[in-house]
Parts: structure tokens; sequence; C-alpha cells
């Protein structure tokens, strides 16, 4: 995907309620997703022991898109900074708690607990550490997407696709970015968003998720709507799925999942959370009754809260409707 011109307008459309006060959100939304060897790891180092995240991340090598998942995972728990801090000062100059330490302190920092510059400082000298990994250069693009100049942002995508071309998390926060854009056409599919989400799918290898990103860039766009008014609160009275590009691109993704469907990708729960939001949206239940089979109780904040929905009711909600025309 050739380099983004600037964002443009308004970056910051409202988010999401975080599903606080629901039974069962906190389990259906755990952002390990079905990762088991993850939530054990952050387990053990609740209690002190680093062992079982230093083994997860030594036999995550690699595999970038995984290895971002997990330090992500392991950085939101306010205790991460301290944890790396301690692994530090075991194990100087250890590149996976370098890691850990950087991303605890940007999520610190998007919370308004940390100074940024510091944030920014960490990820810098984990990447120092680990000149091929991309996750610092994650980190970067997390602190950017919370409120850092455009350069910075384009920047830590373009450091993240030289690492990773295809990285997961980076390209849905470039897409959730891009769709923030104002529009410059009064048709409703004519928004950039799609187009560069369209090339970055049409460009990845024919097994890669980002085919799925095309969905995603509907939601995101759909989120914005909704935010400034200009789509119904009630995604599925907003006939945003309605039009031709939008069937064109589901029948693409849907049948990708089908052909290709990779139970083995660390952030597939989310993919397949976006397209059964969208074929629920579209009228296709029969659809979406197979992917929320596959998603099972793994529901996603995003995209089920998008227009300030409980998410946790959009979700049951949907997937009833929809396992009930199997």
């Amino acid at each position: 995907m050739p380099p983004s011109p600037p964002l443009l307008g308004a970056r910051r459309a409202a988010t999401v309620p975080s599903g606080d006060g629901v039974p069962g959100a906190r389990d259906a939304f755990d952002a390990a997703l079905d990762d088991a060897e993850l939530r054990t790891a952050r387990a053990a180092l609740a209690q002190g022991r680093r062992q079982a995240a230093r083994s997860l991340l030594v036999h995550t090598g690699d595999d970038w898109d995984r290895r971002g998942h997990r330090l992500t995972v392991l950085a939101r728990d306010p205790r991460a900074t301290a944890w790396a801090d301690d692994w530090l000062a075991a194990e100087p100059g250890c590149a996976d708690a370098a890691a850990l330490r950087a991303l605890a302190l940007v999520h610190r920092a998007v919370r308004g607990e940390e100074d940024p510059g510091r944030a920014r400082d960490s990820c810098a000298t984990a990447a120092a550490l680990a000149p091929a990994d991309p996750t610092p250069w994650l980190g970067l693009l997390l602190l950017a997407r919370a409120g850092g100049p455009e350069s910075a942002l384009l920047g830590a995508f373009a450091e993240l696709r030289h690492r990773h071309p295809e990285h997961h998390h980076a390209h849905h926060l470039l897409i959730a970015c891009l769709a923030e854009r104002p529009g410059c056409d009064a048709r409703a599919e004519a928004h950039e968003v799609y187009d560069a989400a369209e090339l970055a799918a049409a460009e990845a290898p024919a097994d890669s998720p980002l085919a799925v990103l095309p969905v995603i860039a509907y939601a995101e766009r759909y989120r914005v709507l909704a935010a400034t008014g200009l789509a119904p609160a009630d995604p599925a009275a907003s006939r945003h799925w309605c039009g031709p590009r939008a069937r064109s691109v589901l029948c693409a993704s849907f049948d990708w999942w089908l052909e290709w469907e990779h139970d083995e990708h660390p952030r597939r729960l989310i993919d397949l959370n976006h397209l059964a939001f969208a074929l629920s949206c579209a009228g296709r239940p029969a659809e979406a009754a197979a992917l929320f089979q596959r998603i099972g109780d793994h529901a996603t904040p995003a995209p089920w809260s998008y227009a300030h929905r409980d998410p946790l009711t959009a979700f049951r909600t949907a997937r009833a409707h929809a396992l009930g025309h199997r």
C-alpha cells in the first residue's frame, strides 16, 4: 500500500463503552482472546513469576503478529511496567523485557497516566535492542493513534510495514485513522478508506487475513458516521452495508474465509467479529451464523460497541438472531 496523505479533519471520533457492569462482559472481552498460553503467562506474571512469559515470548519467535498480540495484552495490565522493570533488573538488555516495558508505558500514556515522551523513548530503546522486531513500532503507532501528530502515525506505520508488510494490528489502526478523514464525495461508498483497504487486501498474499480489511474499513467508517450524526445509531437501520460495493466486499470476505480460514492466526477472532457484525447488519443471518459458531464466546468490543451500544448485548442479540436462522 503506497504512503497515505496526511490525515485530515477530526481524528478522534468517540469510541466504545467498556462493557463494565454487564454480566460476563469481562470474560467475553478478554483481549487475550483464545490464547490459553498467553492467559497462563499473564496469570503467572500477576503472581510475580516471569518465567512463563519469558518462555512464551521465546517460543513465539518471529511470528510478528503473535508477538505483537501477546506483548500488547501483557502490557495492558496496570502492573506491567513494574513487571518489566523487575525483569530488566534481572536480565539487563533483554529485548523481550524492553518491549514489554515499552508497550506498558504506551498503554499508561494512552490512559493519561504516563508522559508520552517517556513511552516514546522506551519504544526507541526496545527497537534498538531488536532492530527486526516491528513490535516497538507498534507501540509508537498506538501512541500516535491516541493523540500524536499525523507524521508520527504514518512514520510508525511505514516502519512496521518495512519489517512485516502484512502486520495485522498495524493495518487495523491505520484504517481506523483513515476512516476519520472527511469524505470528499456525496456518495457513501466513495470514501478513500475503502480504496486503501481494498488495495492492501489485493496486494497481500492470497491466504493473508488482510483479505478481510475492507470489512474493517466499513465498520470504522460507520463508527465515524454514527458518532457525527451522519448515520443512525442502529447499524442495521443505517443500510451502510447494503450498497453494491459493500455487498461485493462482504461476499469476497466471506468467500475468503470459507476457503482460507486461519484457525491459528492470533487475531482472527477480531476479523470474525467484524465479519459477523457486517453480515448481521446487512440482513444475512444465515451466513453470520457460521461465523458466530467459530467465535463462540470470544466477543470483541469493536465493532459491537459502535454507536455507543452496549457491546455484549449487541453481540448476544445478533448471535441469537443469526443462530435462530440456521
